[in-house]
């Protein structure tokens, strides 16, 4: 009988943990972003987006520019050319991550420099999980991606 139970209470655990793993959440993790001269009118955020289900990113905002969009980036030969991006499909399951010379959020008219160490506030508006606020670490200038947790 101690025996059933506790094969009971096994069965219901491991179905509330794929009950959960199908409803998980939209996760936004590693957003960052590069410091800029001070007279810089443009910046650049970069960011991870995990999701169980797929989903659409659909617009990006943020207090510190005038204008903020997706853009990605690509080789065309010699040339590096770069275009906004109306949307950006997230695959269920799998992380897209926005990185340098691929896919990125674009910054323009900056309200002021984007300092190392400081952070700043940024929507993402997404199809079906509504809106999320992250904050962006920004780093060194010369930065490769963001740093570990401070």
């Amino acid at each position: 009988m101690v025996r059933r139970r506790v094969l009971a209470i096994a069965a219901c655990l491991v179905v509330a943990g794929a009950a959960l793993a199908q409803t998980g959440q939209l996760e936004v993790s590693d957003a960052w972003a590069r410091a800029t001269p001070a007279k810089a009118e443009t910046g650049i955020a970069y960011l991870t987006i995990r999701s169980p289900t797929a989903d659409r990113l659909v617009s990006v905002s943020s207090p510190v520019a005038k204008k903020v969009e997706l853009n990605t980036m690509e080789m065309s030969g010699v040339v590096m050319k770069m275009r906004p991006l109306a949307s950006l499909d997230i695959p269920a399951g799998q992380p897209v991550t926005l990185k340098p010379g691929g896919d990125h959020v674009m910054l323009t008219g900056l309200n002021g420099p984007l300092r190392d160490g400081q952070s700043f506030p940024l929507t993402l508006t997404f199809e079906k999980a509504g809106t999320r606020e992250v904050t962006v670490a920004v780093e060194k200038p010369g930065a490769a991606g963001p740093a570990p947790q401070r």
